[in-house]
């Protein structure tokens, strides 16, 4: 049997894959029209420039117009943002008042001073001798008035000067009653009857002899 004669081999390529276009298992060239088409130049350029535009379209669809956003309104925009600035979400009733109305203080005018009536000269010289008679005296108010009438002055005059001047009737009684226990004695009823017959009233000679010591 005649032996087989050796394979042919592919011619290398200087870079030790073989020659561009040779088929190993075929063991005969492959032309350029033959190559996958990705491996072909054209076809890199197309796939670049197909690239290169989907990227231009993403953009611009991604775009924003004149300042505004693809997925607004412009139409509505602004409108629905102020209906919802002017649009109170929770309104709150305005408190009522239960405050009572403050009362309104009553004035209460003062009270006009009496005007002091003019006095005459007899009504004056009368009320300062009836405080003289008292400087060194003791009197009934009745006693005081018939004093007074003795020094001439007139009933009316005698009791204008009296009433007008304060006194106390019980001390004049008590005075009284001691004037007549220095001088001389006696009892506490024979005493009484005496501060009466000088005008002074039962409740003022009893009064009188009780704080003399009778």
């Amino acid at each position: 049997m005649s032996p087989r004669p050796p394979a042919p081999t592919a011619p290398v390529a200087p870079g030790g894959t073989g020659i561009a276009g040779w088929n190993p298992r075929a063991g005969t060239n492959v032309s350029s029209t033959q190559r996958a088409w990705w491996k072909r130049p054209k076809g890199i350029a197309a796939i670049a420039g197909g690239i290169v535009v989907a990227l231009a379209v993403i953009g611009a669809l991604g775009s924003p117009r004149d300042g505004r956003s693809t997925g607004a309104n412009p139409s509505t925009g602004p409108s629905l943002a102020a209906a919802a600035l002017a649009t109170p979400t929770n309104t709150v009733p305005a408190p009522t008042s239960t405050a009572e109305p403050e009362e309104t203080p009553v004035v209460t005018p003062e009270p006009t001073a009496k005007p002091t009536p003019q006095l005459t000269a007899e009504q004056e010289n009368a009320i300062g001798a009836a405080g003289d008679y008292l400087d060194y005296a003791a009197f009934s108010r009745s006693g005081l008035i018939k004093q007074l009438r003795f020094e001439g002055y007139s009933n009316a005059a005698a009791t204008f000067a009296v009433d007008h001047i304060t006194v106390d009737w019980k001390e004049q009684a008590y005075l009284s009653a001691v004037a007549y226990l220095d001088y001389t004695h006696f009892s506490r009823s024979g005493l009484i009857k005496q501060l009466k017959f000088e005008g002074f009233t039962t409740a003022q000679a009893t009064y009188g002899v009780k704080k003399a010591g009778l």
